[in-house]
């Protein structure tokens, strides 16, 4: 007689142990100096604290971990402006000028509140330049919800800010642009969400509907951005804001040798089309960029690491039971010598002059 059916199971509780034998290579360091270009040491937005941030903890302890690491100098996007980018500078970059680079913001209330914001936008880069940032961190606010004087939604690639970019081109500094989350994001919350869980846990991060543009829109806007000013370099977050679409990411650096890309929080998108991904990199070894997107930690590290260094098959993007993003393993790139010292710190360097 066959025996009964089990009750049905809560798709939270399910956790499958992958029945496959595969290797499980330990990459305690890396093979060649890292640079993280792509972290958070202190605030993403005024009182938006980051989990697990530094903030508190003596810098020694930072210094040690990222010696353990293989880790040779972190990029802190952090800096925001004004007062707060002086206190971030003198925290990290002064002390260890050869560890640290602090990037400035956007003052996102200067959009809103300010009927011609553009020369104080200007100002303010010129001023966080010349107190010692490195670069220029823009964030999703601009293009999904930050809206204008007159309340319209403004765009990256809105005329407005075309003096912005191109007094960042004119000071030799690359800005560092996240202006869109994983397509599914902004897909409807149903059965067919590939990210279905992570945005049950997470509501705020879905922006489907209502009055956020179209994931496809946003995006559009980012290509033109890049195109129409070519004089500035521009590092898009999240390997181009668009890992799930690596060949229309490729299509716009081969447009725009003026675009470089980090992989920062993407190694659920990346290790999951590992030869996609290979191809990507080997193309573009010159303008991709290392970067976790997470608190400086061993085991982050080292999972990266073994990413890209490996031919591991099958194995968690991240650490925990259940995997955060979506319900899948991933792949190692195993790349060569020569790609792996570029994407892990030469092309940052030369960048940012480390």
């Amino acid at each position: 007689m066959t025996p009964p059916l089990p009750p049905a199971l809560a798709l939270t509780d399910f956790l499958p142990r992958p029945a496959c034998t595969v290797a499980m290579t330990e990459v305690r360091t890396p093979k060649f100096p890292v640079i993280d270009a792509h972290n958070h040491l202190g605030e993403l937005l005024p009182g938006l604290a980051f989990s697990g941030s530094w903030r508190r903890r003596p810098v020694p302890e930072l210094i040690d971990v990222l010696d353990r690491a293989g880790v040779r100098a972190v990029v802190d996007l952090d800096g925001q402006t004004g007062d707060t980018l002086k206190r971030e500078i003198a925290r990290y970059q002064e002390p260890h000028p050869d560890r640290f680079a602090i990037f400035t913001g956007l003052d996102y209330t200067a959009l809103t509140a300010e009927a011609d914001f553009t020369p104080v936008i200007v100002r303010a880069l010129r001023e966080g330049v010349a107190a010692g940032a490195k670069g220029l961190k823009i964030w999703k606010p601009l293009g999904l919800t930050t809206r204008d004087a007159a309340g319209h939604l403004i765009a990256p690639n809105d005329p407005r800010l075309d003096d912005l970019w191109a007094a960042a081109g004119e000071l030799g500094i690359p800005v560092l642009i996240h202006i869109a989350d994983p397509v599914a994001f902004f897909r409807p919350l149903d059965p067919t969400n590939e990210r279905w869980e992570e945005l049950h846990a997470h509501p705020d991060w879905h922006f489907h509907g209502g009055d956020f543009p179209a994931f496809e829109v946003v995006l559009d806007q980012f290509a033109d951005l890049v195109t129409r000013h070519p004089a500035t370099t521009f590092i898009g977050a999240h390997v181009g804001c668009w890992a799930e679409n690596l060949p229309w990411v490729s299509a716009l650096m081969d447009r725009c040798s003026n675009l470089f890309v980090d992989i920062s929080a993407r190694l659920g998108e990346l290790g999951r089309v590992p030869y996609t991904a290979r191809d990507f990199f080997l193309r573009h070894a010159g303008r991709i960029l290392f970067g976790t997107d997470s608190p400086p930690n061993l085991d982050v590290y080292r999972l990266h690491y073994r990413f890209l260094e490996t031919r591991d098959e099958y194995f968690p993007y991240g650490p925990g039971p259940r995997p955060a993003q979506g319900r899948w393993m991933i792949y190692g790139l195993h790349l060569p010598d020569d790609v792996l010292r570029r994407v892990y710190a030469e092309n940052a360097a030369g960048l940012l002059g480390l």
